[in-house]
Order: C-alpha cells, then structure tokens, then sequence
C-alpha cells in the first residue's frame, strides 16, 4: 500500500476509486457498504479505469481482449456522472456490479442496459461505451486516483481522510461491527506518517455473498 501525504480532509471521509469491472473493487466496495451501517461516514465515490491502467503495458492475449472490453462500463458511469450527477454514481456501480460479480454476467452490453434502467438513466447513456467522448473526464479521475496512490496500484484505490492507499483487498466483505474495526484500522494506518505498506500473498479468490 503506497500512501499520499495527509491533508485536511476529515477521517470521517472516504473517496473510493473503482473500475466496474473488478471484483476486488467490488468486494471492497461491500465492505464499505457495510462501514456505512455502522460509523458515520461519507464515501464519495468516484471512476479509475482498468483499460487505462494496462493501456501501454504488455499483456496476454486474452488479458488484452478483457481490458478492451472494460472500457464500456466505466464509460457509461462516466457519462451518467457528467450527466445526471455524482448522485447516480454509486446506484449505478451497484446495478452493473450485482450483475457482473455474484451474478457472473458476461455479456457487457446486456448489463449496461439493464442497470441503466434499474437506476432509471437514459437507455442512450449506453451509447457512451463504445465512444470517447467522455474520456477526458474518464481519464482526469483515474489520475486523481492515481496522484494519491502512486503507480504501483490497481484498483480499488481508498483515500481515508485523504491518504490514498491500494485496498483493502478483503473476502468475504467484513460485515456489521467487524467492517467498523477494518475501517477503524484503515483510519489508524493512514494516520501514520510514513506508512506505506502492509500486504501478504492471496489464497482465495472473491466471495460473493
């Protein structure tokens, strides 16, 4: 975990980065959900991009196609940012996720239809996926992200009181009053200077429960 410098930003703030189509960010996401429920906190919550992220990197073949495929969703919440508010942000991020991860929807673009009318957005947003022309704005948040974190990171990126770090890559999602003590924990480490990182080897994959 890399972090920034700590700012002014309250420890009772979390601005959380996430590309739609990773399940760490997803779980993540979850947790957070559940810190919500027990601690008084506001998540601002905002798009960095896989796509972007692995744009100059070499990769598999099969990794390539993956990551030319997630450019559709992030865009299409980009859109519906720029164009209904950062209100349908997190809505929208929990339609396409339900479908995505616990529901192991492969076909992107039936997803996207389907959370935009869940969340009752323009079916025309959609068409954001296959254009740049919110890219700009796509790319100016996946490098605030970036700009806190440093580059060594994926996605989810979370800034606590505004000190970003990669993570916390937790499964199964913390729930009730342990979710209060992760993030406890999270608001503790950042507030230490010249914290950088805690990390051991993954043995288990997502649990989407």
């Amino acid at each position: 975990m890399t972090t920034a410098a700590t700012t002014d930003v309250p420890d009772t703030t979390a601005d959380f980065w996430f590309d739609p189509l990773c399940p760490w960010a997803w779980m993540t996401s979850r947790w957070i959900g559940e810190v919500e429920q027990v601690r008084d906190i506001t998540v601002h919550w905002h798009v960095m991009s896989l796509a972007v992220l692995n744009e100059d990197r070499e990769l598999p073949e099969d990794y390539r196609a993956l990551m030319d495929r997630a450019w559709g969703p992030v865009r299409v919440v980009t859109a519906a940012r720029l164009e209904h508010g950062d209100d349908v942000v997190k809505p929208l991020y929990d339609a396409m996720g339900t479908r995505i991860h616990p529901g192991g929807r492969q076909d992107l673009d039936a997803v996207v239809a389907e959370a935009l009318a869940e969340v009752g957005l323009p079916a025309e947003l959609a068409d954001a996926a296959t254009s740049d022309a919110y890219d700009p704005q796509l790319r100016a948040s996946h490098a605030e992200g970036i700009r806190l974190v440093g580059d060594d990171v994926g996605t989810p990126v979370v800034a606590f009181g505004g000190t970003a770090f990669f993570g916390p890559v937790v499964t199964p999602a913390p729930k009730g009053e342990a979710a209060g003590r992760l993030w406890d924990g999270c608001v503790l480490v950042a507030g230490t200077p010249g914290f950088y990182e805690l990390k051991r080897s993954r043995t288990q994959g997502p649990v989407f429960d």
